[in-house]
C-alpha cells in the first residue's frame, strides 16, 4: 500500500478531495465519520488501531469505476474486500436488474465466504458507482488480522448479521411467492367467472329455425376484456353485441362485467341501438377514475322481417355477406364507450335477408401478429369467409381461429380473439 492510500484508509490525514458545497451533506457526513478513525469499519470496531495498522501495511486500496465487476459467479476468490465508499450491489445470477440487487453498505465485507471456504463465488458483485475498496489477501486476513484480538469476534458478528438479513430476505421472498400463488389462483377464478358471464354454448338458440347464431371468446394468457352477447328481448327482436375493453387484468374484467350487466337492462328498455350506447356511455363514464373504455358494435334484428338496426362505438367494422358479395359493413362513426360523457351516437339499418351472413370480431383477430410483426389483417378474414361462408357457423369461426393461431405460430394468444356470427337460414 502506498503512503497516501495507507493514510487515507486509517483516516489520519484529511482527504485531498474537496467536497463541493452543492449536495455535499452526505459526503460531509461520511468524512466526519471517517475522521473518527478506522474503528468505523465494523470489522475493526473496538480493536487496537496500531495492531490493525501493522496488519494492513501490505494491503492496497482499489478504485473501481461504475459498472466494473468486483467478483463474478463461479470464479475463484482469494481476497476479502471492504467497501470504503460508493455503492456496490450483489446479484445472485448474471442478470443485472437495478431493483434486484442486494445493496452492500459501506464498511461491509465482500467475498469473505468464498475466501474462507475456497469455493467458487456464488454472486456477481458490481460497482454501481465509482467505489473504493480495501483489498485483503487471504494470508493477511487469516494470519494477521484474525490474530488481532477482537477482529474474529467482529467477523462472527458481521456474519451473524448477514445471515439474519439473508434469512429475512428469504422469508420476504417466500411470502411474496405465496402471495403470487394466491394471486394466480384468484386470476384463474376471475377468468372462469368472466367466461361464465358470456354465452356458454358456441351455437346459440339452436331450438329456433329463424336464425343461426354462433360466438365464442378465445382468451389470451391474461384476463382480458372481450365480450359478446345475444338474447331476445321479445319473441322476434334479437339484441346482439360484441366489445373489447381496453387493457387486461382484473380491472378490465370488472369493467367488462359491468358492461354486460348494463346491456341486459338497457336493451330491454329500448329498441334503438344508438340510445343503448348513449346511456351505456354515460353510465360507464360515471366514476371511471381509471379511464378504462370499451369499443362496441351492437344491433337489434327482427328475425321475422329481417330489419337490422345497428350502432357503433369505436369498434371495427363487421364482415357482411349479402347475396354472395362479401365486404366490410358500412358503420356509423361513434366514439369509445366510457371515455367521454354526454356523447351522441347514430344508427344505420338494412334488410338482413335469408341467406345473409354477418360476422363480428375484435381486433385480437385481425391484429394478431406473426414472428415478423405482420398482422393477420381483415383481408385474410374476408378470404376465409369467402371460402367457408356457406359452411356451418361454428366450423367457419373455428377455421378463422385456426388460421390466426397458425399465422402467429403460437398457441398462446397475445390478445383475446372474439367472434360472433349471425345468419338467416334459407
Amino acid at each position: 500500500m502506498d503512503d497516501d492510500d495507507f493514510k487515507s484508509i486509517h483516516f489520519k490525514r484529511s482527504y485531498e478531495r474537496r467536497v463541493s458545497e452543492v449536495g455535499c451533506t452526505e459526503n460531509r457526513r461520511k468524512n466526519e465519520r471517517r475522521k473518527l478513525g478506522i474503528g468505523w469499519l465494523p470489522l475493526f470496531r473496538h480493536v487496537d488501531e496500531n495492531a490493525i495498522d501493522d496488519a494492513l501495511v501490505d494491503s492496497e486500496v482499489l478504485t473501481l469505476s461504475a459498472g466494473t465487476s468486483l467478483l463474478r459467479i463461479g470464479e475463484t476468490n482469494n481476497n476479502v474486500f471492504i467497501l470504503l465508499s460508493g455503492k456496490i450491489s450483489a446479484y445472485l445470477d448474471n442478470v443485472v436488474i437495478s431493483d434486484s440487487g442486494i445493496a452492500i453498505s459501506e464498511g461491509e465485507c465482500i467475498g469473505e465466504l468464498s475466501a474462507i471456504d475456497g469455493k467458487p463465488v456464488s454472486a456477481m458483485v458490481i460497482a454501481m458507482t465509482d467505489v473504493r475498496v480495501l483489498k485483503l489477501s487471504r494470508d493477511v486476513f487469516w494470519y494477521k488480522l484474525m490474530l488481532v484480538p477482537g477482529v474474529a469476534r467482529n467477523m462472527m458478528i458481521a456474519l451473524t448479521e448477514r445471515m439474519r438479513r439473508t434469512s429475512e430476505q428469504n422469508l420476504k421472498a417466500q411470502r411474496e411467492h405465496l402471495e403470487l400463488i394466491h394471486i394466480r389462483k384468484e386470476l384463474d377464478v376471475a377468468r372462469q367467472l368472466q367466461a361464465s358471464m358470456l354465452p356458454q354454448q358456441h351455437s346459440l338458440f339452436s331450438e329456433r329455425d329463424d336464425i343461426e347464431i354462433c360466438g365464442f371468446m378465445e382468451p389470451a394468457s391474461d384476463i382480458g376484456g372481450d365480450l359478446f352477447d345475444a338474447f331476445f328481448v321479445d319473441e322476434h327482436l334479437l339484441f346482439f353485441c360484441i366489445g373489447d375493453v381496453s387493457g387486461h387484468g382484473i380491472a378490465a374484467a370488472l369493467f367488462m362485467a359491468r358492461t354486460i350487466g348494463l346491456l341486459h337492462i338497457l336493451a330491454k328498455n329500448t329498441d334503438k341501438p344508438d340510445k343503448v350506447l348513449e346511456i351505456l356511455n354515460d353510465r360507464l363514464c360515471a366514476g371511471n377514475e381509471t379511464n378504462i373504455f370499451v369499443t362496441m358494435f351492437c344491433g337489434f334484428l327482427d328475425v321475422e322481417n329481417g330489419k337490422l338496426v345497428y350502432s357503433n362505438g369505436g369498434h371495427c367494422a363487421p364482415i357482411i355477406s349479402i347475396g354472395g358479395e362479401i365486404k366490410k359493413l358500412t358503420i356509423p362513426k361513434g366514439v369509445l364507450i366510457g371515455a367521454f360523457p354526454n356523447m351522441k351516437y347514430t344508427s344505420m339499418e338494412f334488410m338482413f335477408n335469408f341467406g345473409d351472413l354477418l360476422i363480428c370480431y375484435t381486433d385480437g383477430v385481425t391484429e394478431a401478429q406473426n414472428q415478423m410483426g405482420e398482422e393477420f389483417t381483415e383481408d385474410r378474414c374476408l378470404k376465409i369467409v369467402e371460402q367457408t361462408g356457406s359452411t356451418p357457423l361454428k366450423s367457419m369461426l373455428e377455421t378463422i381461429l385456426n388460421e390466426v393461431v397458425n399465422f402467429t405460430g403460437s398457441n398462446v394468444l397475445e390478445d383475446d380473439c372474439t367472434m360472433l356470427a349471425l345468419r338467416r337460414p334459407m
